[in-house]
């Protein structure tokens, strides 16, 4: 079994001491990614629950820069420490409570190593406490608890603060105080000179009239930053005159009266607080720059401002085209990462702002109007390839590559600029692959406002080359008059598709590459219109080819009606269900016909197509269907009921995927799976001479693989009884394309471009005067230009007249 598909961007990364990895949380491990390549190098594997925070061991002088040393927390309930070079993991600290944050203020603090014996290393967690029962009945679930690293266990008594619910911490970078906000307010604590087991941490309040999102403290002066809900800014100046004062005398100000203390609300001890306002909506990311002379904000605009923190002015890198998340600093000054809301992460030059490399994870489910709820596909699968295409938020599609674990491409399918508003005005319905993933059919809808300009375009895209790469060939506006979209379908050989309305027809659509004789060049591919069919009006909702191409199947509602595509001849009506049909599959070369009807009675049934009558059927809620091609075996993912749901999540289960053998109703196999919501089900081909095959699968054996309604996926062989788990081997792919350090000249203006001897040659070919060599005889770079002595030749005589032997002038 392999796995992938995990969210890359569920918490801050982390760069190595030399700034050349990248740690990434990814569900249960931390994966490690080059920041050259942008690919994976490693896995951190141990962990049996989510990784919510990874912190690298800093190195003491630039000779250790190359240790690779770092801590992770996970809602396992415990603190791990790695050597990730190797990678190999060196001591688990158990608390047995979960841990959402931490961080750990004497790697930031600077210590003394002079000394013969190093003090213990203390982190603060913020934990969920899940075993006291008074706590549970004051609705107090989260706390702030420090635990003693070097001695593997939590102070006794040390509990800082407690929550609702476990909060994020932040630490300023000199390491002298972190905060939480909750709410309206901010707490923050001071770390004590010398951290140990029974110091007290004193701490003071900060408040504010809207709900806070993120606080970044300013590396050297008492400055905090926080932003709300409404996308303010606000900047604390002198936070902790008062309390703090007395341990910091470089920096002791004199106190000032209660009311001089602009914008300060209520009790905070700072001497003042500003307001800044350029975000429309929530900011989600805030952070200092390491010489604290700006202030990095982003949120849901997908923009990352710039503010000059003494002038307040700003610069930006919009286009950014998705919500941004986090911000993250390196060790090298120059380098930063932010993390965004489509599971990708950018690599920036600091301080230009510039996107430098992109670390693509498979995007992540967007959300879907309630109207079109039950007429958009998230994804579809090239079976042949191993790839998902995924539809994104941005209207782009995305190829991920199911065996790799990353992104091969994307297709933009309309032009957009991200808006951040919450009113959709369109929406990329379908996806549709053909067979062999040749061509693309996508569905778009721009809705209507007040009434007025909606309408509904149907695409067909060409692949140019393997890279993945489509280029758009035909745009139909309106296929079906004003009616939507149900399904596209493509003939598994032929250059024909067909497409279902609920307007009550449906359209078979072939390219003039099957219509135009094959010895004649086709310069570009475009769709037409073959066949237009109906069945008493019906909505159609439902369409699928058989294996050979010979029959189309489109479902009108209730019904199965059975046609000739390429004559547009209805052959057969079958079946009667309670409920409108969502999904249709031939299975294989067998003979029959899956379908799956959703509402108040669903139903899955299979039909026998020499009979024209069903086989058998079970009151199922089908999710997904997915047919073998070269036996008769299908897949389908089912629902729990609603009354027996709260039943299948006491195992952390609320699916199960059930395969079948067409002919007989008794399921040949079952797994149990989790998040099957919004989930889909296909049977790909393993790759030839793949390095995750098990020794006794065959190249080109047919897998079956899952992707749950988050995006992450399994794929295994539904015929093997004993799965074992498999990981994707990255090295492998990485090891050539790893970038070794530049130095010299290259290391300052990057590597000379590389010279052809073809083009020189070329460029030195001898140049034919044409009959008005005046034109273009100036024309080209000065080194193709001929001898001075022909030149000037050539330039006189084409001023002067010439006269013929009959004296006439020409």
């Amino acid at each position: 079994m392999i796995r992938g598909g995990k969210s890359f961007v569920s918490s801050p990364p982390a760069f190595s001491n030399d700034a050349k990895k990248l740690l990434v949380c990814t569900g249960n491990t931390v994966s490690v990614f080059s920041t050259d390549t942008g690919l994976q190098v490693a896995d951190l594997e141990g962990h049996t629950a989510l990784v919510t925070s990874v912190i690298v061991v800093p190195s003491s002088t630039p000779a250790n820069a190359l240790l690779c040393y770092c801590w992770t927390t996970s809602l396992d309930g415990t603190i791990k420490y790695w050597d990730f070079s190797v990678p190999e993991l060196i001591k688990t600290v158990d608390i047995q409570l979960p841990v959402y944050s931490m961080v750990i203020p004497s790697f930031l603090g600077r210590q003394s190593e002079n000394s013969e014996t190093q003090p213990d290393t203390y982190a603060y967690i913020s934990v969920e406490d899940t075993k006291t029962e008074q706590n549970k009945q004051r609705n107090l679930r989260g706390q702030i608890r420090k635990c003693n690293l070097s001695k593997s266990r939590l102070v006794r008594g040390a509990i800082l603060s407690e929550t609702k619910k476990p909060e994020k911490i932040t630490i300023s970078s000199n390491g002298k105080y972190f905060g939480v906000h909750e709410k309206r307010k901010i707490r923050i604590w001071e770390v004590p000179t010398k951290d140990g087991k029974n110091i007290g941490h004193r701490n003071i309040k900060l408040t504010h009239t809207k709900n806070l999102s993120c606080i970044a403290f300013h590396p050297t002066d008492r400055i905090v930053a926080a932003g709300d809900a409404t996308g303010r800014i606000l900047v604390w100046r002198g936070f902790g005159d008062k309390t703090f004062a007395d341990k910091d005398l470089e920096n002791e100000k004199v106190s000032k009266d209660e009311d001089d203390k602009p914008g300060v609300r209520g009790e905070g001890d700072a001497d003042s607080c500003t307001t800044w306002h350029w975000h429309s909506s929530e900011v989600k990311v805030l952070y200092f720059s390491s010489d604290g002379a700006y202030l990095f904000s982003g949120g849901k605009e997908g923009v990352l401002v710039g503010w000059q923190l003494d002038t307040g002015k700003k610069k930006f890198l919009p286009r950014i085209g998705t919500p941004l998340l986090s911000f993250t600093s390196s060790p090298d000054s120059s380098l930063s990462s932010i993390s965004c809301a489509d599971n990708r992460i950018h690599i920036l030059k600091m301080p230009r702002m510039e996107i430098l490399k992109s670390i693509s994870g498979i995007k992540l489910p967007t959300p879907v109007p309630d109207m079109f709820r039950g007429s958009c596909n998230d994804f579809v699968f090239d079976r042949t390839a191993g790839l998902v295409a995924v539809r994104t938020e941005n209207y782009c599609i995305q190829f991920y590559s199911l065996f790799d674990d990353r992104e091969i491409s994307e297709v933009q399918v309309c032009e957009r600029n991200h808006q951040p508003s919450d009113d959709v005005t369109m929406i990329l319905n379908l996806v549709a692959l053909s067979f062999d993933g040749s061509v693309m059919c996508t569905v778009e809808t721009r809705m209507a406002e007040e009434g007025i300009g909606g309408f509904v375009t149907l695409k067909f895209w060409d692949r140019r080359s393997q890279n993945n790469d489509y280029n758009l060939s035909t745009i139909i506006y309106e296929p079906h008059r004003d009616a939507g979209v149900s399904a596209v379908a493509f003939h598994p050989t032929r250059c024909m598709a067909a497409s279902a309305s609920y307007g009550g027809d449906f359209k078979v659509w072939v390219s003039n590459h099957d219509i135009q004789p094959k010895d004649k060049l086709i310069q570009r591919t475009r769709w037409a219109c073959h066949a237009v069919g109906s069945y008493q009006k019906k909505p159609m909702t439902a369409a699928a080819f058989s294996n050979d191409g010979s029959v189309l199947a489109v479902a009108a509602e209730t019904v199965v009606t059975l046609w000739d595509p390429e004559k547009n001849v209805l052959v057969a009506v079958i079946g009667s269900t309670r409920e409108p049909i969502g999904n249709l599959s031939f299975i294989g070369d067998s003979g029959f016909l899956a379908s799956a009807s959703h509402g108040a009675n669903p139903q899955l049934s299979v039909w026998d197509m020499s009979k024209l009558s069903v086989s058998w059927s079970y009151k199922l809620h089908v999710e997904a269907i997915a047919s073998s091609d070269k036996d008769s075996h299908f897949a389908v993912l089912v629902l729990p009921e609603p009354s027996k749901a709260e039943v299948a999540t006491s195992h952390n289960a609320d699916g199960a995927i059930l395969l079948f053998n067409a002919g007989e109703p008794v399921a040949t196999a079952s797994w149990f799976v989790t998040k099957a919501k919004g989930g889909g089900l296909a049977f790909i081909q393993s790759r030839s001479l793949d390095d995750n095959m098990d020794e006794n699968e065959n190249p080109g054996s047919v897998l079956l693989a899952y992707v749950n309604g988050d995006h992450e996926y399994a794929i295994f062989n539904p015929h093997d009884l004993e799965m074992q788990e498999r990981k994707v081997r990255h090295t492998d792919s990485v090891s050539s394309l790893e970038v070794t350090g530049q130095s010299g000249y290259a290391s300052i203006y990057g590597k000379l471009p590389e010279f052809k001897l073809n083009a020189i040659e070329a460029s030195t070919e001898a140049v034919t005067p044409s009959e008005r060599p005046w034109e273009t005889i100036f024309s080209g770079p000065s080194h193709s230009l001929p001898p001075l002595t022909k030149l000037c030749s050539a330039f006189l005589e084409s001023l002067l007249e010439k006269r013929s032997g009959d004296g006439l002038v020409k």
